[in-house]
């Protein structure tokens, strides 16, 4: 059998734990989002935490940049979201699929098509986020536009 991951669930009987979890997630999910949507992470008074690796190396993290980014999502400002973290933007579609999928399953019992990831592509993934991490920490043109 061929080792990988599925980034959607199968279908199995649900139990009122499993559907009480999914609606909490589900709800903390859209509080985080419209909070995100009214508080803008970028202010000079953010309650949002800073990036431990930029405060402690002053490096960017290939994760830097999201919380500002989804704020500029949310508003319908796809260049400027890019421009904090284009791997975050680029990653969303899969993210969303996965969540969508696997709330559908605790909520209504059926999912979204499961998608099979081979293991070339895990690892692939993995090196391009340590790549995106290195890259964007190079104060040279073009790597610079990586920079959040």
């Amino acid at each position: 059998m061929v080792a990988g991951i599925y980034i959607t669930p199968s279908v199995h009987a649900i139990t009122a734990r499993e559907r009480f979890l999914a609606v909490a997630i589900v709800g903390t999910t859209l509080a985080a989002l419209v909070y995100l949507f009214l508080f803008n992470p970028a202010g000079g008074t953010s309650i949002y935490p800073s990036c431990p690796l930029r405060l402690l190396t002053g490096l960017y993290c290939p994760g830097c940049g999201t919380l500002r980014g989804l704020h500029q999502l949310l508003h319908g400002h796809l260049t400027a979201a890019l421009g904090f973290n284009p791997l975050m933007v680029l990653s969303l579609p899969f993210i969303g699929y996965a969540y969508l999928s696997y709330t559908m399953l605790a909520l209504r019992g059926s999912s979204l098509p499961r998608v099979f990831v081979p293991p070339i592509l895990i690892k692939a993934l993995f090196w391009v986020v340590i790549a995106f991490g290195v890259l964007r920490n190079i104060p040279a043109y073009p790597f610079s536009l990586l920079a959040p």
